[in-house]
């Protein structure tokens, strides 16, 4: 993969927001382990209900083993802890404030979903990175990887308006080095989820 292309991907605001949380091995206080215990809860909810809506309530009764209003509200709503839009807003750069814009919701379930949806396509993330792509064919890689996920995640994909994960979106802007608007990459990807779901 060209350095030119790699060495930004594994910069992204997303990537430093990931790479901070989930790199704690503390065993006690670990929020990237509370927070994907309600990652977790939704991604299982939405494949077991999918015609149901959630609300807090349904997402702490299906985080095992001890979810809980406040833990909950720790980890989504305008007032968590390490929020990835926060992560998007801190950076400042111009495609960083339009993906936050793009995911800044004002439900915190809605926005317990974009990061699981970060969770879950972060392997596939990885393989990509590892399997040093070089830089004029890593679009085309990013995309089939949005659509290996979504046919795999498929009730968490189609979520929330069938939102892509936010570091892909992040992560096409890069590729693009500047061609392409964050609401435009959004938008780009949603149409890849939709367009391989309706394949499956």
């Amino acid at each position: 993969m060209s350095s030119t292309i790699e060495d930004p991907l594994r910069r992204t605001a997303i990537s430093r927001w990931h790479g901070r949380l989930a790199g704690n091995q503390a065993p006690r206080r670990n929020h990237w382990r509370t927070k994907t215990v309600y990652y977790k809860a939704v991604e299982e909810l939405l494949a077991s209900r999918p015609n149901m809506p959630l609300t807090w309530k349904s997402v702490v009764a299906a985080a095992r083993p001890h979810g809980s209003r406040s833990t909950f509200y720790e980890v989504a709503g305008g007032h968590a802890r390490h929020r990835m839009v926060d992560e998007l807003i801190t950076d400042g750069r111009s495609d960083a404030i339009q993906i936050a814009l793009r995911y800044a919701r004002t439900d915190p379930v809605e926005q317990l979903i974009d990061e699981a949806k970060v969770w879950s396509f972060w392997p596939y993330r990885q393989r990509l990175l590892a399997a040093g792509t070089p830089g004029p064919e890593m679009e085309p890689a990013l995309i089939a990887a949005v659509a290996a996920w979504a046919r795999t995640h498929e009730a968490l994909a189609v979520a929330v308006g069938h939102t892509p994960p936010a570091c892909a979106v992040e992560d096409l802007t890069v590729i693009n080095e500047g061609r392409l608007a964050g609401m435009r990459a959004a938008t780009r990807l949603t149409e890849v989820i939709r367009t391989a779901l309706a394949a499956a």
